[in-house]
């Protein structure tokens, strides 16, 4: 298996504007705190809006001039109250107007912008750098929709593993397993089968699964690999025998039961797993009985031969 984040516990930050990034401050794997600065982006988009918001406080400030001098005029029975309530509407859409300008400044630039067209990428959540497609001097096109990072607090993880055809029907969902990183060998994780892909990797023929992990400790780390040793926990029970007893012919598999020096014979098994030294049968000898790990092969020639 593979460790890697939780999928479902990540958070991508993406750019708010076009632009070119001018710096980035942190690396893969840094940890970062909420609010935290990921990358600084000088962006033309943020420039423009900042242009755009010093044309609109201009008509603001005439259009709230006239007003004031509209609503003098009317007090004193100079003007009309229409043209009063014209320069209070003006007032009100030259308002708004600039309401709308600094809003798209708020949004572009996530409230960190500066009148040079500069906005800041911060920090969504407290996490680690998993993830970063982004360095300083890149450009980002209003037509790119990757993101430019990818925070998680690792401290759930996921365990990919790979299950091959033989023993896809002895793992089921929920199924409890120990986890073995090549990392740390003296150390055994605990989780539980969280997920079961419904189909094969074309190139390996193997059949994904998903184990759930708790990383209280931050010792499980993105790419690292693993062994995963599944418990079977359906109660089914099998026979076990030494694998050295084994005597492969012709793709079939024997061994040679011992009851007394004058009483031996030839059984044939049919193998479910072999693990080390131990092999787990399902038919062929029962509980008990002794079979032959020496010279098994010779003493089952000259039985076949009588």
């Amino acid at each position: 298996g593979v460790i890697g984040f939780n999928e479902n516990n990540v958070v991508k930050v993406y750019p708010r504007s076009s632009g070119q990034v001018t710096e980035a401050k942190v690396s893969l794997g840094d940890k970062v705190v909420k609010g935290q600065t990921l990358a600084v982006i000088k962006s033309a988009d943020v420039a423009g809006n900042y242009n755009d918001l010093a044309s609109a406080n201009a008509d603001l400030a005439n259009a709230k001039r006239q007003m004031e001098n509209t609503e003098s005029l009317f007090n004193n029975g100079i003007s009309s109250e229409k043209e009063y309530q014209e320069a209070k509407q003006n007032y009100q859409k030259a308002l708004a107007a600039r309401n709308k300008i600094q809003s798209l400044i708020a949004i572009n630039g996530g409230g960190k912008t500066s009148e040079g067209g500069s906005y800041v990428v911060t920090a969504p959540i407290d996490g680690y750098i998993v993830e970063k497609k982004v360095a300083a001097g890149a450009f980002i096109r209003p037509d790119m929709g990757d993101n430019l990072f990818t925070i998680s607090d690792l401290k759930n993880v996921w365990v990919n593993a790979n299950v091959y055809e033989a023993d896809i029907s002895k793992i089921k969902e929920g199924y409890s397993v120990r986890v073995l990183p090549l990392s740390y060998p003296e150390k055994s994780f605990a989780g539980k089968v969280d997920k079961i892909s419904q189909v094969l990797d074309p190139q390996s023929k193997a059949m994904k699964v998903r184990i759930n992990l708790e990383n209280k400790d931050m010792l499980l780390k993105p790419d690292m690999f693993a062994k995963v040793i599944v418990s079977n926990e359906e109660g089914e029970k099998v026979t076990c025998i030494p694998t050295s007893s084994l005597i492969p012919q012709e793709g079939k598999h024997y061994v040679v039961v011992y009851k007394n020096d004058s009483d031996l014979k030839v059984s044939q098994v049919s193998l479910i797993r072999t693990v080390g030294d131990k092999t787990y049968v399902n038919d062929g000898v029962n509980i008990g009985e002794r079979v032959v790990t020496r010279n098994q092969i010779l003493i089952f020639n000259q039985l076949i031969g009588q």
